[in-house]
């Protein structure tokens, strides 16, 4: 089952987007802010991350240009 890690931060947005990507057979991690969202992949290695740019902590530019190096 492929892995995706949405690093949401709006709740009702992770609720309606965990639900329907889990109907359609993924498997689904959370991650609440920039800086959770990079040690999540990191330790998950997932197939597919959704990341919100507009963040807490760190934004999701400052942690996509972290995935990336």
């Amino acid at each position: 089952m492929p892995k995706i890690l949405l690093v949401e931060d709006n709740e009702m947005n992770q609720d309606m987007l965990s639900r329907r990507l889990q109907r359609r057979g993924y498997d689904v991690i959370i991650a609440v802010d920039g800086q959770e969202g990079v040690a999540m992949a990191q330790a998950e290695a997932p197939d597919l991350i959704l990341m919100d740019m507009s963040l807490p902590v760190m934004d999701g530019w400052e942690a996509t240009r972290r995935l990336k190096a």
